[in-house]
């Protein structure tokens, strides 16, 4: 999917809901603010990936990567998929617990927009759980179901290709 937004589609976002945190921002994500935002004495476990730019990809240098965001639709989305996954969690916890005992804690995504050069992160998502396999499986569930549904753009430049040419291509798939 090739998609082409004028710069001024993205703005910065913030929802929170009870299922947690979704931000989208033009600032450089801080992973260890990130992670001590979801931190609980509940918690046995926070489960925390970071989404860095590398620099290739398919046998090409990268250079940096831009990211686009339909704002509003893309935090709900956002949102829902948080959703799905403390109900997902909840549904296959191998751990008996009461009903008052969630399986997931607190859950946070933030995503970057527009430049992030090489070896920066472009999303971070954390999760905290009473327990490791919880934390593991939301963490990995949510990083799939945002790149999959969530309306955020990226363009990749690679070295030696005129800018002008980097083509706006849907999250997914890489």
């Amino acid at each position: 999917m090739s998609v082409d937004l004028p710069s001024s589609a993205s703005v910065e976002g913030r929802l929170e809901t009870s299922d947690g945190l979704c931000v989208l921002t033009y600032k450089p994500l801080d992973a260890s603010l990130i992670t001590t935002s979801v931190q609980d004495d509940a918690a046995g476990a926070v489960a925390v990936f970071i989404g860095t730019t590398r620099n290739s990809f398919k046998g090409k240098v990268v250079t940096k990567l831009e990211y686009q965001a339909y704002t509003k639709l893309a935090l709900k989305t956002m949102a829902d998929v948080l959703r799905s996954a403390r109900e997902s969690v909840h549904r296959s916890a191998h751990h008996p617990a009461p009903a008052s005992v969630p399986s997931l804690l607190h859950c946070t995504v933030h995503h970057r927009l527009g430049s992030v050069p090489v070896g920066q992160p472009s999303i971070v998502i954390a999760v905290s759980s009473p327990h490791r396999r919880e934390a593991f499986a939301a963490c990995e569930m949510i990083l799939e179901e945002v790149k999959e549904r969530v309306q955020i753009w990226k363009r990749e430049y690679y070295e030696g290709d005129v800018d002008s040419e980097a083509q706006w291509k849907s999250n997914a798939g890489h």
